[in-house]
């Protein structure tokens, strides 16, 4: 099989817990595009905020904000903007039940508390610099959202309608913070989008991920991989195991398919 496109998540994926990569990981981003292989950043993280990763890997097309919007090579495939009545619901919620909240938009994160210490942990594990207090103004240019300093077990009061569900962050020391997913603007509907724009057929494409914010990717695609380190429930999703972050688990799964050598 000739595969053209690649998807990787970022973290738990592409960066280990301390924000950095392998030079395994870099070397077969490198091989990849040297191969033909076009290669996406397939994130939850806002746009603005993956640029200096994205510079250091040479990487210039994006999904962001788990879908909401994407962009292939300067054009825009997905411009997705949360309903601003749904986003004025959750923040209701969030304030009943003392929760916090992150809504980004294309400029700034915006919190509902800058001050909250999950939110200033948050900030520190994700390195968030482009940080603003929310007000209703921008209520609808919202494209993505987190909702912080949550127990598992209230993850369901923001799925106040079916299109929408919760996934919880896979990543060490913000696994109380749950990424609000719509499911018809998701990385899996982006890839799809992006795959019929280039015309390149599913089985042409990989993937990697690592949370459950990754589950519609990997079978949007022909080859969809789940890092060692990933949530339990997504291996489930995922047509291959691949190692951890940690250890080459992207090089050595486009080893397997014969990607790169």
């Amino acid at each position: 099989m000739s595969y053209k496109v690649l998807f990787l998540d970022i973290d738990g994926t592409i960066l280990k817990p301390d924000h950095t990569y392998t030079d395994s990981t870099k070397d077969a981003i490198e091989q990849a595009k040297q191969n033909g292989v076009e290669v996406f950043i397939a994130t939850g993280r806002p746009y603005i905020e993956i640029q200096d990763l994205a510079e250091e890997l040479t990487i210039d097309s994006f999904i962001a904000y788990n879908g909401g919007y994407a962009i292939y090579q300067d054009q825009t495939v997905v411009n997705e903007p949360m309903d601003p009545t749904i986003v004025k619901e959750f923040i209701e919620i969030a304030k009943q039940h003392n929760h916090e909240l992150v809504l980004y938009t294309k400029e700034k994160n915006y919190f509902t508390d800058l001050n909250h210490p999950f939110v200033k942990k948050f900030n520190d594990i994700f390195q968030l610099k482009q940080n603003a207090l929310f007000t209703e103004e921008v209520a609808d240019q919202i494209i993505g959202a987190t909702v912080l300093n949550i127990e598992p077990g209230d993850a369901s009061l923001y799925e106040i309608e079916e299109n929408i569900r919760l996934s919880q962050v896979n990543v060490e020391g913000a696994t109380k913070a749950f990424d609000i997913i719509r499911k018809n603007v998701n990385k899996g509907e982006a890839v799809t989008k992006i795959l019929q724009r280039i015309g390149i057929p599913m089985e042409q494409a990989i993937a990697f991920g690592d949370g459950m914010n990754d589950c519609e990717m990997l079978q949007a695609v022909g080859e969809g991989f789940a890092m060692d380190n990933a949530h339990p429930e997504l291996f489930t999703y995922a047509k291959h195991r691949t190692t951890s972050v940690s250890d080459s688990g992207i090089y050595n799964g486009l080893k397997k398919l014969g990607v790169i050598e």
